[in-house]
């Protein structure tokens, strides 16, 4: 199992920024306007299709080799794995040098600033503390 895996800070960080946040766009997404709103990835089928080819100056095409290292797969930009609570309860199944805490989107308002208020004292990161 790769959490099992012990990775030294320096070398995720280093993963982190390495990280390539590539889109990938669907054939001539550029060229009409029925795509332009809505240029999702569409994979190039056609004989003659250049992107399909992997052609210089053609968009990428999705492949293996673009995909995110299993180290920092589903990672929070500063290393932590993303964890949903809903509940104060929730917190003490975790550490707080290991998750970065989300509140939950059907928590309401005075149970959000409960719970903000126990991660901060924790020593938790919360991700969107910022009130609706």
């Amino acid at each position: 199992m790769v959490s099992d895996v012990r990775v030294s800070r320096k070398v995720l960080a280093r993963a982190i920024r390495k990280k390539r946040d590539l889109t990938f766009y669907r054939n001539v997404w550029w060229k009409f306007a029925k795509f332009s709103n809505e240029p999702t990835w569409r994979k190039p089928k056609g004989k003659d299709n250049p992107m399909r080819l992997k052609l210089k100056g053609h968009p990428a095409v999705v492949t293996v080799g673009y995909r995110t290292p299993l180290i920092i797969r589903g990672l929070h930009p500063k290393g932590l794995k993303p964890v949903i609570v809903n509940s104060v309860a929730d917190l003490s199944k975790y550490k707080p040098d290991e998750v970065i805490v989300y509140v939950g989107s059907a928590v309401s308002l005075r149970k959000k600033l409960e719970i903000v208020s126990k991660a901060r004292e924790i020593g938790f990161l919360v991700a969107n503390e910022g009130v609706r």
